[in-house]
């Protein structure tokens, strides 16, 4: 089939999460104005940069007369934590997922332990494999959805951040002759619908030349 995505696919679900997939997800650990601790998954994440080490992650458009958590608290403390999420914690990062309202404290509900961050004030995931600590760099305004073609709108439209990796935790044990071992926590992936794959596995291959 072909079909331009501002005419419509005519599918029961949208493909087009499944076509980029499997895509890292990036649980992020943040604080509100007034100091409300927030735990959110989101799998519009990557790496942009090594040197320095920056990292992107995409926000939806908040809800009508509300705003995105992690969106809101991002724009307003400019830090924020981002961890990798294990196969072993695929429940707990499915349950901070949840609509909850500004107050909660996801991680209590997801029954999570915190951690001190070293150099910005949101706490981390004390069991989390990897967490990067991030400080905002700078944000881009994305269209509103379903205004193909259109400029950026802050208000309604998608957000992507990107921040600069300050520090970088890794967990004791990860580390085999100075390489990383993802096997060992197997980071989960999102495909499309509602299906998650994890790295069990890895192989190699040398670059020609």
């Amino acid at each position: 089939m072909f079909y331009e995505p501002k005419n419509g696919h005519g599918l029961r679900h949208n493909p087009f999460k499944a076509i980029i997939a499997p895509r890292p997800i990036a649980w992020v650990s943040s604080l509100s104005a007034d100091g409300v601790p927030n735990l959110a998954p989101f799998s519009f994440f990557n790496a942009v940069t090594d040197d320095p080490p920056i990292v992107m992650i995409s926000c939806s458009p908040p809800a009508p007369g509300s705003n995105r958590d992690t969106r809101a608290n991002i724009l307003a403390t400019k830090e924020y934590v981002i961890h990798i999420v294990p196969h072993a914690m695929r429940d707990a990062m499915n349950v901070s997922s949840g609509g909850f309202g500004a107050d909660v404290d996801e991680f209590e509900k997801a029954g999570l332990t915190k951690a001190p961050s070293e150099l910005v004030a949101p706490a981390r995931i004390a069991d989390a494999p990897i967490a990067l600590e991030c400080r905002y760099r700078q944000d881009i305004a994305l269209p509103a959805p379903g205004d193909s073609g259109g400029e950026g709108d802050p208000d309604n439209g998608y957000r992507m951040f990107l921040g600069e990796v300050v520090g970088i935790h890794i967990a004791d044990g990860l580390l085999k002759d100075g390489l990383l071992d993802v096997t060992d926590y197997a980071p989960l992936a999102r495909l499309g619908y509602h299906d998650y794959s994890a790295v069990f596995e890895t192989f190699s291959l040398t670059r020609p030349g």
